[in-house]
């Protein structure tokens, strides 16, 4: 079930390299325009989402619920036709709904500008200067939807395995080299990968029932997967459809549980083991619960490397026999129970205390905990806490770190370790004695300013010393100096003394 994504710009030729590169493997071939009809065939308005990117100011909350339908559905479908065999996708930023799947080879197709002026021309008729802004718009319009839709850049090379010109390489080359790279074992599908694949799957049909329920269908919705394990996160606003989201879940296959969290916003919490009595686990919850938000789980496990899955289901190993007797009393066999790094018994708790927000696995490193994430998603907070355990002190500080750094230059929200939590946001001693220095410099400041402002005004409009140029540096420089030291010395006040009160 391997899956090939080729994003293709307007008359690139990157349809017709699908096509061969399909019949080349005997894969499905799936293009845009087939996904599209579907979402239209759904009842979803993709022409005004269409229409929302090119003009942004009518993208209001309304068109944003349908936007949430129309990822959860083509992700659904798309994961739907994937699971029935292998496939090659063809559109804009179809690998983007697979976010997070291992197996997933992600193709980028481009082309000499000149080559595709001149197929405007042909299939057009436009001239060539027509032609050219066509494609600079067309390409405009395709930014904008990935900006909008994921929250990236769509031509940003990171986002792909490769990047394959077909300014000086024929359709048949590109699509036999394609094929070499389609068969090697980092794209085939692993357990791992299978099971994420499944999990989105899970979660994109859930967050579809919800849509199409006739009391949950105006709401917004947030749905994580995990193993059957289904969380929903809803605003507080929309928590009198709550009791409805059983009942729209209903006809779902696969749910084997589900969980209902109410919060304003979401805290992600990276970390490679989570223990429920640990302090940092009570921290993040007690700031979960100070600012009404849910708390996502992300287990970044180390890349055990696991081997690709085998076609067809493997035969059972057969029964091993001794020939010795041993009475029909069998001997005591340890159950290997899979190591899921205390996500179970977090999520429990979480949801114990009412601040579930879902969890999932990452296996990798660094890289591979960047791609699982939904940029389209805005967090309030991410916290990276202890990862790469297997390592040295100093390897694993200075890894976590770099993760900590990649994570916080590729999101836009707030990014902090799990030690740096409670000086942050939490009130402690040290905020004790630089909340009463602060406060009592700027009380300080103020008195000395207010009850000298004839000799204050004096010194700042140059009278002071009879307005030389030598006068005027000097002022120049203290106003430098003073506002910013000031307005440090309140910010910092002010600060310490939201943290007291438990106002961030």
């Amino acid at each position: 079930m391997q899956i090939i994504c080729i994003s293709r710009s307007a008359l690139t030729g990157g349809d017709d390299l699908a096509r061969r590169l399909a019949k080349k493997l005997d894969y499905a071939c799936l293009s845009r325009e087939e996904l599209i009809e579907a979402a239209v065939t759904e009842g979803i308005q993709v022409g005004k989402l269409e229409m929302a990117m090119i003009k942004p100011r009518i993208f209001g909350e309304q068109l944003d619920v349908e936007r949430e339908h129309y990822l959860a559905f083509t992700t659904a479908y798309l994961c739907d036709r994937a699971l029935e065999g292998r496939l090659v996708y063809h559109g804009r930023t179809g690998h983007l709904l697979l976010s997070g799947i291992d197996h997933v080879l992600k193709v980028r197709v481009v082309a000499d500008e000149d080559q595709r002026i001149r197929r405007v021309v042909q299939e057009l008729r436009l001239d060539r200067k027509r032609a050219r802004r066509y494609i600079e718009e067309v390409d405009e319009d395709w930014r904008r939807w990935a900006r909008a839709m994921y929250g990236v850049a769509w031509e940003d090379a990171a986002q792909y395995d490769m990047v394959v010109n077909l300014q000086r390489m024929s359709i048949e080359n590109a699509a036999s080299a394609m094929v070499s790279v389609a068969q090697l074992p980092d794209f085939q599908m692993t357990p791992a990968s299978r099971k994420a694949m499944l999990d989105l799957r899970l979660a994109a049909k859930c967050r579809v029932a919800l849509a199409r329920h006739e009391r949950t269908f105006r709401s917004k919705f947030q749905v994580r997967a995990d193993g059957g394990v289904v969380t929903v996160t809803f605003l507080p606003q929309d928590s009198r459809y709550a009791e409805f989201i059983p009942q729209a879940l209903a006809p779902v296959e696969g749910v084997t549980d589900l969980r209902s969290t109410m919060a304003e916003t979401t805290i992600l919490w990276v970390q490679e083991r989570f223990d429920p009595a640990s302090e940092t686990f009570g921290e993040v919850v007690e700031l979960a619960t100070k600012w009404n938000a849910a708390v996502e789980l992300v287990r970044l496990a180390p890349d055990a490397a696991p081997q690709a899955e085998a076609p067809g289901d493997a035969p059972a190993p057969e029964p091993r026999f001794s020939g010795q007797y041993n009475g029909g009393i069998e001997d005591d066999v340890e159950e290997t129970v899979p190591d899921e790094g205390g996500v179970t018994r977090a999520v429990e708790e979480l949801a114990a205390v009412g601040r579930s927000g879902g969890s999932r696995v990452v296996c990798g490193e660094a890289q591979e905990l960047l791609e699982s994430l939904d940029r389209s998603r805005s967090y309030s907070l991410v916290v990276v806490g202890d990862l790469f355990l297997e390592k040295g002190h100093a390897a694993r500080l200075r890894m976590t770190r770099e993760a900590q750094r990649l994570v916080s230059d590729h999101v836009t929200s707030p990014v902090v370790g799990a030690d740096e939590l409670k000086s942050q946001y939490f009130f402690g001693r040290r905020d004790v004695a630089r909340l009463a220095g602060f406060l009592a410099l700027v009380a300080v400041v103020y008195f000395l300013v207010f009850s000298n402002q004839e000799a204050v005004l004096r010194f700042v409009f140059g009278q002071w010393g009879g307005g030389t140029v030598l006068t005027k540096a000097v002022v120049a420089v203290a106003v430098f100096v003073f506002v910013p030291a000031v307005a440090l010395a309140y910010g910092t006040a002010a600060k310490s003394l939201m943290k007291l009160i438990k106002m961030e």
